[in-house]
């Protein structure tokens, strides 16, 4: 993960396979780097991810995102769709569990550059 200097971070996967207690601690340090700079946006590029197990679907969805909403803590997610159509399914999944339930708002990119593009153009949330 990378702090952007426009204001957002940035998260790339690969393809290696995941350790789930890292990738929880990942992600958990992701959430207080948002926190703490007081940003609300972030850039997945998740080219070249390995599919997201069930357990780590289960807990972006039940842990990580419900932070956020349980509080209103807007986010934004620029996502750069997995080339791996086993990846891009478990993603679909992910994405279609936490819609209603999250305070994520997020589209989806082919480029790097159309997924900066937006979060450029967002306004900071009040």
């Amino acid at each position: 993960m990378l702090e952007h200097p426009d204001g957002y971070a940035l998260v790339q996967y690969t393809d290696a396979p995941r350790d789930f207690a890292v990738f929880q601690a990942f992600l958990t340090h992701t959430h207080h780097l948002l926190r703490r700079h007081g940003w609300h946006k972030m850039l997945a590029d998740q080219r070249h991810m390995a599919p997201f197990t069930d357990e780590e679907r289960q807990w972006i969805g039940q842990d990580w995102l419900a932070r956020s909403a349980s509080d209103g803590y807007a986010l934004f997610g620029a996502i750069i769709i997995p080339t791996d159509v086993y990846a891009r399914l478990a993603l679909d999944q992910v994405m279609s569990t936490i819609q209603q339930q999250s305070a994520l708002t997020y589209r989806l990119f082919a480029t790097e550059e159309e997924a900066t593009a937006w979060l450029r153009q967002l306004p900071e949330p009040n």
